[in-house]
């Protein structure tokens, strides 16, 4: 059976752009909007999950009431780690790693930014928790709330991307695409 995912990134946080990671910094007026505008007259939805980081699981638990909806929290759909980068911008890091920012940019999976998180152990964690919801949830349609990271990767597999690529792969905030994972853990985008 097929798992229906609607992937769902958070809005503007307060602390702005930049490689946010692990930092849980709260969503704006206008990043709640912006999930407010994705969401109206999609669905519906049989439960949401959710990154734990608040600018997901706020969200996620203010929708599941109104729609009366289980939600539940999944660690591993939490953002890459960016260790020494976080909470810092591109810009920034031109000026202070640029060799590095260069690097990742050009192969995420082959250059991890200093005490940050191997892009080989993000996709693991991340493709681990897809292929447990399946099991959990096969035949269920599931809104899924987490993280430019975490979404470019799902969308650059259902996509056959190569590897370099990953962060080509555009996701805004508040953005909103679907996925549907086979029975043998495939990823096809589209319901």
């Amino acid at each position: 059976m097929t798992l229906h995912l609607d992937l769902l990134r958070h809005g503007e946080t307060e602390l702005g752009g930049g490689l946010r990671g692990s930092l849980d910094d709260a969503l704006t007026d206008q990043g709640w909007a912006q999930m407010h505008a994705a969401v109206l007259g999609q669905g519906p939805w049989d439960r949401v999950i959710s990154s734990p980081l608040q600018r997901c699981a706020r969200f996620a638990q203010q929708l599941g009431a109104t729609l009366n909806l289980p939600v539940s929290l999944e660690k591993d759909l939490q953002e890459l780690h960016f260790g020494a980068w976080e909470g810092q911008s591109a810009a920034a890091l031109m000026e202070t790693d640029a060799e590095g920012l260069g690097l990742f940019w050009a192969d995420p999976y082959r250059f991890t930014p200093p005490d940050g998180e191997p892009v080989s152990d993000f996709s693991a964690r991340v493709l681990g928790a897809i292929s447990r919801l399946h099991q959990a949830y096969a035949g269920q349609r599931v809104l899924l709330i987490s993280h430019g990271g975490v979404m470019r990767l799902l969308l650059a597999r259902a996509r056959g991307l190569p590897r370099e690529q990953l962060l080509n792969v555009e996701v805004a905030h508040g953005g909103l695409f679907s996925l549907q994972v086979g029975a043998d853990g495939a990823l096809k985008e589209g319901t």
